[in-house]
């Protein structure tokens, strides 16, 4: 009878409780928020900027300094189409010989927004550039180069060398707002030559947009940014 009587309650209780439960787990998914997916247009903003560390390169201790301006168009959140233009120039001096050139350049590629999910002012980005630029150099030796046919020294000046580059970038960058529609950004590049021309008796030392003539160096950018009200 005890055995019967306990089955009972037991089934009293079952059945009391499983809907208990059942009521707050549905409880539960009613509280859990599912927020919604952003959708970006395809247009959001056209940003340009001037790169301040061109301007102070050689405070750095380099033996050129540029100006440039760049501009690129935010799409999707995702892609920024870029176009970068500027001016180098150089007038220095190596183991005796002195360079001198300068000459506009230009860069285009894309920036990835690797913040793109997020609805927000600041980006975090991976890019790629082609750079080009057609100029002209003077290569002077003050002291000569010794003739070993005649002896003594000739004269070691050229004037007027034309020549042109052809390079690629890669890059890692932050654009971080600043004040409404003001941002700064900061790239850092690695640059790799594609080629450059070279004369019958000389070689270019500098590269306008590039830097030194060499095989792959480094460079750095920082830009002050204003984002256009349309």
């Amino acid at each position: 009878m005890k055995k019967i009587i306990y089955a009972c309650i037991f089934n009293i209780l079952a059945l009391l409780v499983v809907p208990l439960s059942v009521h707050a787990q549905e409880n539960q998914k009613k509280d859990v928020k599912v927020e919604p997916k952003i959708i970006f247009p395809l247009y959001n903003g056209t940003f340009v900027g001037l790169d301040m560390y061109g301007l102070g390169n050689q405070i750095f201790g380099n033996k050129f300094e540029t100006a440039e301006i760049s501009a690129d168009v935010n799409l999707k959140n995702k892609y920024f189409p870029v176009l970068e233009l500027g001016y180098g120039k150089t007038d220095t001096e190596q183991d005796g010989i002195s360079y001198k050139s300068s000459a506009p350049y230009f860069r285009i590629g894309v920036n990835y927004n690797m913040m793109f999910k997020k609805k927000s002012p600041n980006y975090l980005y991976l890019g790629a550039r082609y750079g080009f630029s057609a100029f002209s150099y003077d290569v002077v030796k003050s002291s000569g180069v010794t003739d070993d046919i005649y002896s003594g020294t000739v004269p070691f000046s050229y004037t007027g060398e034309k020549s042109n580059a052809h390079w690629m970038e890669l890059l890692v960058g932050i654009r971080a707002q600043i004040y409404k529609d003001f941002f700064l950004g900061w790239s850092l590049r690695y640059k790799a030559k594609i080629s450059a021309k070279d004369n019958l008796n000389t070689s270019p030392w500098y590269i306008p947009g590039y830097g030194q003539n060499k095989s792959t160096g480094f460079g750095v950018t920082y830009s002050l940014i204003y984002k256009l009200p349309f």
